[in-house]
């Protein structure tokens, strides 16, 4: 493996500026490299899960939902925060029944996306679940959302158009292009 020390940050004083429910943000003092000093700010999140559930016939559930942030609806797929030590196949087991109300008998993880290195610890791990069985869904207190099926190249033409721009969503769709490469995708004719 390469040496990366010319490239290391040290932290050498830590402070939480605030704590939520949810997210806690930091400001820290590092030693860079040249041995200056800097301050990075950055959020610390529990992490979380996404699921890319496929139906039999190779469409792909997915989910429309109201994201307050940028005040609009985005689709894509389910996907929650891990609870605190929750392993990540039981949290997409969870989040995938809450949300949606499917289960699925068989699982694959595909990876893990850190999807903002700059200023979040932020990890989503990323599951394939197929086999699935409609049940009904458990939404959270105050959750809203719509169950829509989608084949992959409205996905993918959603993603090229801009009207698909999670990108959690987007990196599960690159996932599922690489498993049709290979034949490895469930519902794809052989």
């Amino acid at each position: 493996m390469k040496d990366d020390q010319h490239l290391i940050e040290t932290g050498i004083a830590s402070e939480r500026v605030f704590d939520g429910a949810l997210l806690h943000i930091n400001r820290d003092t590092v030693r860079l490299p040249d041995d200056s000093t800097a301050t990075r700010e950055y959020i610390q999140h529990p992490g979380a899960v996404m699921v890319i559930p496929v139906m039999d016939d190779g469409r792909l559930l997915m989910e429309r939902q109201f994201r307050y942030p940028f005040k609009r609806v985005f689709l894509e797929f389910p996907a929650g925060k891990l609870d605190p030590n929750e392993d990540p196949l039981t949290c997409g087991k969870r989040e995938l029944l809450e949300e949606t109300g499917y289960t699925a008998r068989h699982w694959r993880k595909l990876g893990v996306l850190h999807p903002i290195i700059s200023y979040t610890s932020e990890e989503i791990h990323i599951f394939l679940a197929h086999g699935l069985e409609a049940g009904k869904a458990q939404l959270d207190e105050g959750e809203f959302l719509e169950l829509v099926i989608k084949d992959q190249a409205e996905l993918i033409a959603g993603i090229v158009d801009g009207s698909v721009t999670d990108g959690k969503t987007v990196a599960g769709m690159f996932w599922l292009e690489q498993l049709a490469k290979t034949g490895d995708l469930p519902g794809q004719p052989r």
